[in-house]
C-alpha cells in the first residue's frame, strides 16, 4: 500500500492496540499542520477516562522509534499527534512505487465478474444530453473495476423491443426500406421517430396497422424481423458514431437489447408463481415486495404481467438479474441509471432477492446521477428549446476547442491541432461530468469546462503537456530518468512526492464509492501541486545534474500518474498543445 498516510496508520496501530487494550484505530488524516496528523488518542481517552494528551504520549513511547518513517512527531492540542515523514521514506516509496507499470495501485484481493448496464438508449431515438452522465460514469467505472483486475461485462440495454415498434416499422414500410434506412443512417432518428407517432396518433388506420404489427413482431413473423433488424441495425450505427466521437469503450458486442431477453419473460412469471410469490391484482400479475408501501400506507406492487397480458419493464429487469447471475456468472450488477429509478430498481432487487435469484455474494449496485441543467437552473435544453442532441453537443465542443487551442499555440500544425482539439473538447465535456458529485445537478457551462484554470480538463490536460514538454526541452528520454532515485529536500519536492504516492488511494477511493469525481479531485491536487513544484524549484537549471535528474523523475512520475488517472476517466492527456 503506497499511500504514506497508510504506512503511518499501519505502524501505530500496535502502539495504539497496546495502550488501549484491544484494537483501536489510530484515524491517520491529512493536514494543514503537517504531513498527517494522528487523531484516535481522543477515543481511546474517553474509553479509559483519561487525558488524551497522557494517551498521545502513551501512543509514541509504545510505537518507539519510528525515524525511518517520521522525521518529527509532535503532541499538539488535545491530543493530537502531528507526523512529519521522512525525505528518505518517501524517495524510497516513490522508487518502490514508480517501478510498478500500476504505479503502486493495489489489485483487488478478491476478483469478481461484475456486469455493469449503462448508457441505454432508444432504438429510432437520438442519444441526448441525458445519455451523457451514464454514459462516462459507466465508462469510468468500468475502467476503474478493470484496472484493480476485476472482469467486467459491459450491458448497453438498449430500447429495441415493445409496442413502439409497430408503429415505427409501419413508417418505414410507407417510407421505403431504403429512404428510411438513408434518414436513419444520417442520424436523423429523432425526425423518423416524431413523424411515426404522429401518424400513429391521428391515422386510425395507420394505428391499427402498428398494432397488427406488434402482434406480428412478437409472433417472430420472419418479414417483420427482417424490418425490426433494419431499425436496429441504422440506429446502432449512429450509436457508434457518438460513442467514437465520446471515446468510450463500447462497441457492438456490448449491445444486449430489450429483445435479447423475450424468451426469459414468460419463464420469469413462472418462477415467481413456483415461487408463491405471484398475486393477482386489478387483473395483473404483481409481486408485493415487503417494505414498499404507497403513500396510503398499502402494500406497493411490482407489476410483472399487466391484465392484457403483456410485460412490464419489471419483467424484463427481472430477467436481466437472471441473465446475469445464472448465465454469467456476475456476483456484481452496477446500474448506471438516472436517481429517479431508485425505487423501482430497489423493488427489483426485493423481488429478485426474495426469490432466490440475487443471493450473496451477489448484490445489486444502483449508481445514480442527477440531471445536466442549462444556466437557467432547468433541465438543458436547445436554443429553441428542445432536448439538446449529444452528437451536437459534442462537436460543438471539438469546434470550439478547436479556436482555444489556435489562439493559445498558433504555430501547431493543422493535423496535430485537430487531434489535440478532440483530447480537449471531449475531455472537456466528460471532465466537466465527472468532477461534479455525481448525485447532484450541474450547470453546463462552455466558458468554465474548456477553461485552462481551475479544476477543467484542459488545465489536468496542459500540465500533462508542460511535464513532456520539459523532457524536451532537456533532450532527455524520459525512461532515462526511471532508473534514478529521487533526491527529496525542497518542500514542494516533499509535497508532490506524498501526492504522487496517494494515487492508489484516490482510485480506490472513488471506486469504493463508485465517484469518479474523487478521482477527478485527486488529479486536479496533483496538478496544482506539480505547477508549485514546477515554479519554485528549476528542473532544467537546477543547482547540480544529480538534482536536475531527480528532479526529472518527479516531473515523469507526475506525468506518469495524471496520464493514468486521466485514462481512468476516459479522458486522453495529450503530450503537446
Amino acid at each position: 500500500m503506497s499511500d504514506p498516510l497508510h504506512a503511518v496508520s499501519e505502524r501505530f496501530a500496535l502502539a495504539f492496540a497496546t495502550v488501549a487494550g484491544r484494537f483501536a484505530d489510530p484515524i491517520v488524516r491529512p493536514s494543514d499542520h503537517a504531513d498527517a496528523q494522528i487523531n484516535g488518542a481522543l477515543g481511546v481517552a474517553k474509553e479509559l477516562g483519561t487525558n488524551p494528551r497522557q494517551v498521545a504520549e502513551q501512543v509514541l513511547e509504545a510505537a518507539g522509534d519510528v525515524s525511518d518513517i517520521c522525521s518529527s512527531l509532535e503532541i499538539a492540542g488535545p491530543g493530537f499527534i502531528n507526523v512529519t515523514l521522512s525525505n528518505q521514506f518517501l524517495s524510497t516509496q516513490l522508487k518502490s512505487v514508480m517501478s510498478d507499470q500500476r504505479l503502486g495501485v493495489r489489485v483487488a484481493p478478491t476478483r469478481i465478474m461484475a456486469a455493469v448496464d449503462y448508457s441505454a438508449p432508444n432504438v429510432a431515438k437520438e442519444m441526448h444530453v441525458g445519455h451523457l452522465r451514464s454514459t462516462v460514469i459507466g465508462d469510468s467505472i468500468v475502467r476503474l473495476l478493470e484496472f484493480v483486475g476485476h472482469t467486467v461485462i459491459r450491458e448497453n440495454h438498449i430500447g429495441d423491443w415493445g409496442t413502439p415498434f409497430g408503429m415505427l416499422i409501419e413508417h418505414l414500410i410507407d417510407m421505403g426500406q431504403d429512404t428510411a434506412a438513408q434518414e436513419l443512417g444520417v442520424g436523423d432518428l429523432d425526425n423518423f421517430y416524431r413523424e411515426a407517432r404522429n401518424k400513429f396518433d391521428v391515422d386510425d388506420a395507420f394505428k391499427e396497422r402498428a398494432r397488427a404489427r406488434v402482434v406480428l413482431l412478437q409472433g417472430g413473423d420472419t418479414e417483420t424481423l427482417s424490418l425490426w433488424r433494419t431499425l436496429v441495425s441504422e440506429s446502432t450505427h449512429y450509436f457508434n458514431r457518438v460513442y467514437q466521437l465520446l471515446d468510450v469503450l463500447l462497441t457492438d458486442a456490448d449491445i444486449k437489447g430489450e429483445s435479447s431477453y423475450n424468451s426469459l419473460l414468460g419463464p420469469v412469471v413462472e418462477r415467481l408463481r413456483l415461487a408463491k410469490l405471484l398475486e393477482t391484482s386489478d387483473g395483473a400479475d404483481v409481486v408485493f415486495p415487503a417494505g414498499f408501501n404507497n403513500r396510503d400506507g398499502d402494500p406497493l406492487p411490482l407489476i410483472i404481467r399487466k391484465g392484457d397480458g403483456g410485460y412490464n419493464y419489471a419483467t424484463s429487469d427481472l430477467a436481466c438479474v437472471i441473465d446475469r447471475t445464472e448465465r454469467l456468472g456476475a456476483s456484481l450488477l452496477i446500474y448506471v441509471v438516472g436517481a429517479p429509478q431508485a425505487q423501482h430498481l430497489k423493488m427489483v432487487e426485493a423481488v429478485a432477492t426474495q426469490a432466490g435469484w440475487l443471493t450473496p455474494p451477489a448484490q445489486m449496485m444502483h449508481v445514480a446521477f442527477g440531471n445536466v441543467l442549462g444556466s437557467d437552473g432547468k433541465m438543458l435544453k436547445s436554443r429553441v428549446g428542445d432536448t439538446v442532441k449529444l452528437a451536437a453537443l459534442l462537436e460543438e465542443a471539438v469546434e470550439r476547442a478547436t479556436v482555444a487551442i489556435a489562439q493559445k499555440n498558433p504555430e501547431m500544425a493543422v493535423d496535430e491541432r485537430s487531434q489535440v482539439a478532440h483530447m480537449i473538447g471531449i475531455g472537456a465535456v466528460k471532465y466537466s461530468d465527472l468532477s461534479t458529485d455525481r448525485v447532484k445537478d450541474y450547470v453546463f457551462d462552455w466558458e468554465r469546462m474548456l477553461s485552462f484554470d481551475g479544476n477543467t480538463a484542459p488545465y489536468l490536460q496542459y500540465a500533462h503537456a508542460r511535464m513532456c514538454s520539459i523532457f524536451r526541452r532537456a533532450g532527455v528520454e524520459r525512461i532515462s530518468v526511471r532508473s534514478v532515485g529521487p533526491i527529496i529536500f525542497d518542500g514542494r519536492e516533499h509535497t508532490l512526492a506524498i501526492r504522487i504516492l496517494q494515487f492508489d488511494s484516490a482510485v480506490w477511493d472513488a471506486l469504493d464509492k463508485y465517484s469518479p469525481h474523487r478521482l477527478c479531485t485527486y488529479l486536479f491536487e496533483l496538478a496544482t501541486d506539480f505547477t508549485a513544484f514546477y515554479e519554485h524549484c528549476p528542473v532544467l537549471k537546477a543547482d547540480t545534474d544529480e538534482q536536475r535528474m531527480s528532479r526529472l523523475y518527479l516531473c515523469d512520475a507526475a506525468a506518469r500518474v495524471l496520464e493514468c488517472g486521466l485514462n481512468l476517466l476516459g479522458i486522453r492527456a495529450p503530450e503537446q498543445m
